[in-house]
Order: structure tokens, then sequence, then C-alpha cells
């Protein structure tokens, strides 16, 4: 991943933000720069300097050296819902080349290495005819996919990992998230993932309610 990674999700609520924030300090346990971009989030705040994301500020704070925010998150939506919904309420046309050109100054700040994550699961637009794939086929990342492990994620993990390579992207891995406690089949259900998945386990993120990303980083092997 010396070139970035894109960071989707089996769905919306695996911890997708905090496996990439961890895989963040992670890719920065080598003494080298790494930083995060969240280019269109729907569910801001208004601050006294603009509209914030909660995701976003995450990657934000992960990352070194320390972008501007506007970088991290180009769009940022005030509604918290599809980003279809959100654009259309806030008035605003989301664009790929704004996009393009917030990664490529992030990636000049970071030696090109540029963890970006994508909205919802592998399927939910950018826009208006854009799709996540435009975007990463654009940018030319593998793809890390964030499993939420609990019943029912097998067939979303091989579900979203089938239109990850249908869509013509490489798909680099895969991360296991504990989004609740370890249930008396769970071993059974990661040996099944494994053989399912087209790609490398990069790490398993333990169930730890309070851990913050950078303490859980070192269950993460990114390559």
């Amino acid at each position: 991943m010396k070139r970035g990674c894109f960071v989707t999700g089996t769905d919306t609520g695996v911890g997708k933000t905090f496996a990439s924030a961890a895989l963040l300090h992670a890719l920065r346990r080598d003494g080298g720069p790494a930083v995060g971009m969240k280019p269109v989030a729907s569910g801001c705040e208004r601050t006294p300097q603009g509209w914030r994301n909660e995701d976003a500020l995450a990657l934000q704070a992960a990352s070194s050296p320390r972008p501007d925010y506007l970088l991290v998150n180009p769009y940022a939506l005030p509604e918290p819902t599809a980003p279809q919904i959100a654009s259309a309420l806030a008035g605003v046309k989301v664009e790929l080349p704004t996009l393009l050109a917030a990664h490529a100054a992030l990636a000049g700040l970071a030696g090109g290495r540029v963890l970006v994550e994508g909205v919802g699961g592998w399927l939910a637009p950018l826009a208006d005819g854009l799709e996540q794939a435009d975007l990463v086929r654009a940018l030319d990342l593998p793809v890390v996919m964030v499993v939420g492990l609990k019943l029912g994620c097998l067939n979303h993990a091989r579900l979203t990992a089938r239109a990850v390579t249908a869509d013509g992207c490489r798909f680099a891995g895969w991360i296991g998230n504990a989004v609740e406690a370890p249930g008396p089949h769970s071993a059974a259900y990661l040996d099944l993932l494994r053989a399912a998945l087209p790609g490398p386990c990069l790490g398993l993120l333990p169930y730890s309610p309070g851990a913050g990303p950078a303490a859980l980083a070192a269950n993460l092997a990114p390559g």
C-alpha cells in the first residue's frame, strides 16, 4: 500500500472509519507519512470553521502530517443521509475533478500514501452518475474491505468482494472488525471468510469498547 488504498465496507455501521484510522496508524509504523481522506461525508455539524464530519475528523487526527480539513473532506454535507440526497438538500454538486484535486494535494503531503474511505457499502453512489468504483479507478487504488464480524457477514463480505472485482478494481484484502462480542461460532466464521474471499486478511480488530484506533493498530499488517 505504498501508494495508499481505498477502504470500503460490507455495509454502513461496520466500523469502517475506526478500521481506517487504525490502518493509518499501522501504515505509519515505519516512520513514514500517511494521511486519510473522506471525499464525501454526509452528517456534519456546523462549527466556527465550517461544516465538520466526525468520521473525517477521525481520519484527520490519525494522519501525519496533519492535512487541512478541506482536503480531507472536500464535500461536507449537513444531512445524515445518502450522499445523493444530502447533496441535493445542500444544493451541492459532487464532482470527480474536485475529489481528484484534493487527493493529489494530499498525495503531495504524504508521498503518495493516502487512505481514502468510501461511503456506506461499495454500491452506495457518491453522487448521481458517480460510483465509488469510478473514483477508485481514477485514482488506481487497491481496495481494502472492512467486514463487520456478526451474523450475516459472510454473505455481505462475499457480495462486496465480488462487486469490487466485477467493477474492475483490485481487491487487496480485508479487515475483520468485531462490532459485537464474539459468539460461539466466531472462529468458524473467520475460517469461512478466509476461505471464501479473494484476498488476504490484513488483521482482526477485537471487540474492545472504549479502545482507540491507535491502540489496536498493532492488530493490522497492511503489508
